[in-house]
Formats: structure tokens, C-alpha cells, sequence
């Protein structure tokens, strides 16, 4: 095992400026995931459970939905919620009981209420899920089927949990896995920077938001 003084966050951006695997790229069908982006996980001035990254992390997602949709690409949306009896959350549920749980983000709750700033659409689809992957146990793995994508882009929360687990299962699953740096957050830097490093080294492209918009426009372009 190497060992080193230096932080996360250092080795992180050592391995943005010196890639070390071919990237595996956007195919041609994507679609964006949005993990979690709810007042328990997002709303740092309500909630002691809720983190922030980048300050613009919500309006980064929003630009991105927007592409999505202008280019006719499906946009999912998660969020966790429980029964009041928690009995859903199996042994996850086990380890605390208290109002900060997440067992005790029931349904219908502000906890469990999409943040304000996220635009959700119509045609949208939102899935509750009760696990970290956003394919476990929720129709996701159908939706991407019928709708024949290859890529899947990844956003939310947080990076060492929700969106770690659901990288891995995209890419378990065949797709081309994305996470862009700035969409994604988590409680600290170190769990944050640590995963962004794992992701990007095994399971997903961890790249700049700019240039996943910077994708969409393209493909826009072409087929205006």
C-alpha cells in the first residue's frame, strides 16, 4: 500500500492533470440522473445532515435538464423517503434513531421534499428509492432500456454514498458513466475527494460540468 502526507483534495487534482485511464467517453444516448437532491441533503441552513460543495451545484443541475430536455434525452429524479414505521429501511435503518436518521425521513415530509431550487418538469420522471443506488429496487433499469441510452450522467448526493453506489451499478450495468465534479457533494472534502479519485480511476469519467454542457451543445448543434 502506498502511503502519503498528502490530503484527498491534492491527490484528487494530481489525477485530473495526469490522467491515467483511457476515458470511457458519451456514446449516443444519454440520460441524467439526479440523485437525491432533497431539502434533508441540500438545504444546509434547515438541516445538520444536508452538505454543499460548490454553491452552484443545483443551477449546474438545472442547466443541465434543461440540455437534456431541449435534446428530447429522458432526466430522472430520486429521492429518499421512508414509512413511519422505518421498517423499509431495513438494517440500514438500524445503526441511529434520531430526528436526523435517515429513517426518519418519512414520506411527505420536509425532509423528503425536493429543494425548491431544483426544476423539476412534467415530463420528468421521479422515482422514491430506499437504498443508495438509484437502481436498486426502482424502475430505472427498465427506463433506460425502453429509452436505449448508453451514457448515464450522475448528479447529487452524496459523493461517497447515493452517487458512488449508483456509478457503480451504471457501469456494472454496460453504460458509460459520468459524474461531473461540480454536481456532485458530500458532508466533507476528504469522503468527497477521496470517491471523485476512486470514481474516476475505475468507474466513471469524472469530468468539468462545463464540458458535459459543452457535449450537449454540440449534439444540439447537430441536430438543428
Amino acid at each position: 500500500m502506498i502511503t502519503t502526507d498528502k490530503t484527498a483534495k491534492e491527490i484528487f487534482f494530481e489525477v485530473m492533470a495526469n490522467p491515467q485511464r483511457v476515458p470511457f467517453g458519451f456514446g449516443n444516448k444519454a440520460v441524467l440522473i439526479n440523485v437525491d437532491p432533497q431539502k434533508a441533503y441540500t438545504r444546509t441552513d434547515l438541516y445538520t445532515t444536508a452538505y454543499e460543495t460548490d454553491p452552484n451545484q443545483l443551477d449546474y443541475v438545472n442547466q443541465l435538464a434543461r440540455g437534456f430536455r431541449k435534446l428530447g434525452l429522458p432526466v430522472v429524479w430520486t429521492h429518499v423517503a421512508f414509512l413511519d414505521s422505518a421498517e423499509d429501511a431495513g438494517v440500514w435503518g438500524t445503526r441511529t434513531d434520531t430526528p436526523d436518521s435517515l429513517q426518519n425521513i418519512k414520506y411527505g415530509s420536509d425532509r423528503a421534499a425536493f429543494d425548491e431550487r431544483v426544476e423539476i418538469e412534467p415530463g420528468d420522471v421521479v422515482y422514491t428509492k430506499r437504498m443508495p443506488s438509484a437502481f436498486f429496487e426502482t424502475p430505472l433499469q427498465s427506463l433506460l432500456v425502453w429509452h436505449q441510452v448508453d451514457t448515464v450522467i450522475v448528479t447529487g448526493g452524496s459523493t461517497s454514498g447515493c452517487i458512488r453506489a449508483t456509478a457503480v451499478d451504471s457501469l456494472s450495468r454496460g453504460y458509460r458513466t459520468i459524474v461531473p465534479m461540480e454536481c456532485v457533494a458530500d458532508k466533507h472534502e476528504s469522503y468527497h475527494y477521496a470517491n471523485l479519485t476512486d470514481l474516476h480511476l475505475k468507474y466513471a469519467d469524472v469530468m468539468n460540468v462545463a464540458d458535459v454542457l459543452a457535449w450537449l451543445e454540440a449534439r444540439a448543434s447537430d441536430k438543428a
